[in-house]
C-alpha cells in the first residue's frame, strides 16, 4: 500500500494551487497573525521532520542451522563461548525454542521497521521431539516465533523436494498421516526460497527465488539460495530431479530482476559460510582489517556478488560472525551468522534511504550488527512451552526408552578435535554391526557430519544420570540411514583416507570416524592429499594392502559417494544392512549396563600433527 493515498494527494495539490491564486498577500497576512517567532521555528521543525523521514532504521533479526532444536540442545552444542575483556572465553548455556522466541520478540519492542530471516537448516539432522513428526513441530514453532523468510539449506533436502514443497504449503505426511487428531499441518506462514535450485525438466526453481517485504513505503527485496554443492552432502533420494547453480551467478541474476523492479535494497540469505579465526560469537572478524578474520567458501562468494546486495545473511558452517567484507565495488557490506540451534540471533540495523529506496551502506557497520546470546536465563515463551509440551506428550512412548549407559559425557558434535570420542564409539557400532552380516568385515568409517550432538551424562528428563534414551540416540544420529558393507581395495581405502583433505573437502577437512584398529597419521603442517600420511595407515598393526580387499561398514550416505568421498562410493559386493540408529542402540545396550556403563573412548585411533 502507497504510504500517501491518492485523495489525499489530489487534496495536497487542490489546496497548493488555491494558495498560490491568494497571492502573497493572504499568506502575508497568515504570518503576521502568528507568533514573532513561529514562522521560523515551524520552519527548522519542518525540516528537521523531512530530514528525519528521508531515511528510516530498519531492524533485521536473522539466525540459521536451527535443526529443529525446540528443546535447549544439551552438552557442549548447547553453549556458546564468549570472549572475556581479560582475554579468556567463558562458556554460556544458550538456545531452545522458548528462550529464542522471547529474545527475539523483546528485541523488536519499539522497533516500528522490524523484519526476521533465517538462513536455511532451519528443519532436518533435527532431535526426536521434532525429527520424528517429520518436522512439523518446528515449522509451527518457526510460525509462532513470526519468521518472515528464510533459503533452503541443504538438511531441506533430506526428504526430498516433495517433503519440502509439504512443508512450505501443508498437508498430512503421505505416509504418516496427520500426527495429532482432527489436525491438519498447514505449512510455513513464510516463504521459503530457492532460487538456485531448478526443477531438471522446467529449469524453473521449484520454489520462489526471492520476496519483497513491505512496510509503510520501505521495500527490501530477499534473495535466498543454498550451497550449489548441496547434492555432495544430501542423500541422491533427496535431490532427484533437481539441479543446484552456482550461488554468485543466481544472486546477481535475480538482483538486477529485482532493481528493475525498482527494488533498490537487497539482502541475501545464502546456506553457505565461512570459518571465524575465534570461536568465540563476540570476536571481532574484522580485525586488523575488514574480513580479515574469516576464511572459507563465504569469502570468495561475498566478493563475487553483485554491490546491489546491501548485506549477506549466511550459515551452514554452523560459526558465530559479524563481518564487513568489501564488495566487487570494494564498498564494506555485512556478512554475518549466527551459529546453530538458536543459541544466538544476529541484530543488524539497516538504514534505508525514502529518497534513493536504498541502504545506506556506508552505515552499515560492525557497530550497528551484534551477535547476541540466546540466554535461558530470561523467562520461556508460555506459547513455545505448550507447543514442546504438546508434541512431547506424543513422542514420549519412544523418547524415552532407556537403551543404555554410560560413565561420562561422550562428545560428539561438540568435540572440537578431528576424532571425536562418540565418532569413535558410532564406528565401533557400525563395526560390530558390520561382523553381525558379514564375521570377516574389518573395519567402520563414519561421517563426521552425520554426528549431531555429544552424548551428556546428566539427565535430561526423570531418566537418571548416565543413561541414554532412545530420544538422546535420535538426536545424535537422526538420519535414518543404513549401515551398508562395500569391499574396497587398499588402494580405495587410501584414496577414501585421503579424499578428507583434497579434492572438495581440501578447504574444510572432514575427518572420518574410524572404528578400533584403524590407525594413521594426519600431518596438518603439509597440504592437500598429503596430509594423510600413507606408511602411516595401518589396521591392526599392519600396513593398509593396497592390492588387498576389505570389508567395510559405512553408512548409506557414505557408501554412496557422499561428502565429498567419491572412492567410497565405487565399492564392490555391496550388502545393505539395518538402521544406523539400531545398530548404535543395539551396541550400546549389548555393552552396558547401569553396573557397568560404557566409558568415552580416548579419540586416540588418529595422531594428529599440527
Amino acid at each position: 500500500m502507497s504510504a500517501t493515498p491518492q485523495p489525499r494527494r489530489t487534496r495536497r495539490r487542490a489546496t497548493r494551487l488555491l494558495a498560490v491564486a491568494a497571492g502573497i498577500a493572504t499568506l502575508g497576512a497568515m504570518a503576521a497573525a502568528l507568533p514573532a517567532n513561529a514562522g521560523q521555528s515551524g520552519g527548522q521543525d519542518a525540516a528537521g521532520a523531512a530530514a528525519k523521514k528521508r531515511t528510516v532504521d530498519v531492524q533485521l533479526l536473522s539466525f540459521n542451522d536451527f535443526h529443529g532444536n525446540l528443546q535447549p540442545p544439551a552438552g557442549s552444542s548447547g553453549q556458546v563461548t564468549e570472549k572475556q575483556p581479560d582475554g579468556t572465553e567463558k562458556k554460556i548455556d544458550a538456545g531452545g525454542a522458548e528462550y529464542l522466541a522471547t529474545s527475539l520478540r523483546t528485541a523488536r519492542k519499539d522497533k516500528p521497521y522490524s523484519v526476521t530471516a533465517a538462513a536455511g537448516d532451519l528443519i532436518g539432522a533435527s532431535p526426536l521431539l521434532s525429527g520424528l513428526f517429520h518436522d512439523e513441530p518446528t515449522i509451527e514453532a518457526m510460525n509462532k516465533l513470526d519468521l518472515d523468510v528464510t533459503s533452503v539449506g541443504n538438511h531441506e533436502f533430506d526428504e526430498g523436494a516433495k517433503e519440502l514443497a509439504r512443508m512450505q504449503k501443508g498437508g498430512c505426511h503421505p505416509k504418516d498421516g496427520c500426527f495429532e487428531e482432527g489436525k491438519e499441518f498447514k505449512g510455513a506462514d513464510y516463504p521459503y526460497l530457492a532460487a538456485n535450485v531448478t526443477d531438471e525438466k522446467t529449469d524453473k526453481p521449484i520454489l520462489k527465488p526471492y520476496w519483497v517485504w513491505k512496510h509503510k513505503g520501505v521495500k527490501i527485496g530477499f534473495i535466498g539460495v543454498t550451497l550449489e554443492g548441496t547434492p555432495d552432502i544430501v542423500s541422491a533420494d533427496g535431490v532427484k530431479g533437481l539441479k543446484f547453480h552456482d550461488e554468485i551467478k543466481t544472486v546477481n541474476k535475480y538482483a538486477k530482476e529485482l532493481d528493475k523492479q525498482g527494488v533498490k535494497s537487497i539482502v541475501t540469505l545464502i546456506h553457505e559460510g565461512g570459518s571465524p579465526a575465534s570461536q568465540s560469537y563476540n570476536y571481532d572478524c574484522d580485525s586488523p582489517g575488514a574480513g580479515d578474520g574469516i576464511s572459507g567458501p563465504i569469502t570468495d562468494i561475498a566478493k563475487g556478488i553483485t554491490p546491489k546486495v546491501d548485506a549477506l545473511v549466511t550459515g551452514h558452517t554452523h560459526s558465530a560472525y559479524v563481518c564487513t567484507i568489501p564488495d566487487p565495488a570494494g564498498k564494506p557490506r555485512m556478512v554475518t551468522s549466527a551459529s546453530s540451534y538458536g543459541k544466538l540471533y544476529t541484530d543488524t540495523t539497516l538504514t534505508y534511504d525514502r529518497k534513493t529506496k536504498d541502504i545506506v551502506r556506508t552505515s552499515v557497520k560492525s557497530a550497528k550488527s551484534a551477535n547476541h546470546v540466546v540466554s535461558r536465563e530470561q523467562a520461556k515463551a508460555k506459547d513455545m512451552t505448550s507447543l514442546i509440551g504438546r508434541w512431547n506428550k506424543l513422542a514420549e512412548p519412544v523418547a524415552n526408552k532407556p537403551v543404555g549407559f554410560i560413565s561420562a559425557d561422550i562428545p560428539g558434535r561438540g568435540a572440537g578435535a578431528p576424532e571425536a570420542p562418540l565418532g569413535d564409539l558410532i564406528a565401533d557400532a557400525q563395526l560390530a554391526h558390520g561382523k553381525s552380516l558379514d564375521p570377516e568385515t574389518d573395519l567402520a568409517l563414519m561421517n563426521p557430519g552425520g554426528i549431531r550432538s555429544d552424548l551428556v551424562f546428566k539427565a535430561s528428563g526423570s531418566e537418571g544420570d548416565g543413561v541414554v534414551t532412545y530420544g538422546e540416540g535420535f538426536t545424535v544420529q537422526p538420519f535414518s540411514n543404513t549401515v551398508n558393507l562395500v569391499d574396497l581395495t587398499g588402494a580405495q581405502l587410501i584414496t577414501g583416507l585421503k579424499q578428507q583433505v583434497s579434492g572438495p573437502n581440501e578447504a574444510s577437512p572432514k575427518i572420518l570416524q574410524i572404528s578400533d584398529g584403524l590407525t594413521y597419521t594426519l600431518d596438518m603442517t603439509k597440504t592437500g592429499a598429503d596430509r594423510v600420511v600413507t606408511d602411516s595407515i595401518k589396521l591392526g598393526g599392519k600396513a593398509i594392502d593396497p592390492a588387498a580387499t576389505y570389508r567395510v561398514a559405512m553408512n548409506s550416505f557414505l557408501a554412496g559417494g557422499g561428502d565429498g568421498f567419491p572412492e567410497l562410493g565405487k565399492g564392490a559386493k555391496p550388502l545393505v544392512g539395518g538402521d544406523d540408529l539400531k545398530a548404535f542402540n543395539e551396541y550400546l545396550t549389548a555393552n552396558s549396563s547401569a553396573d557397568k556403563p560404557i566409558t568415552p573412548p580416548k579419540a586416540d585411533r588418529i595422531t594428529v600433527v599440527k
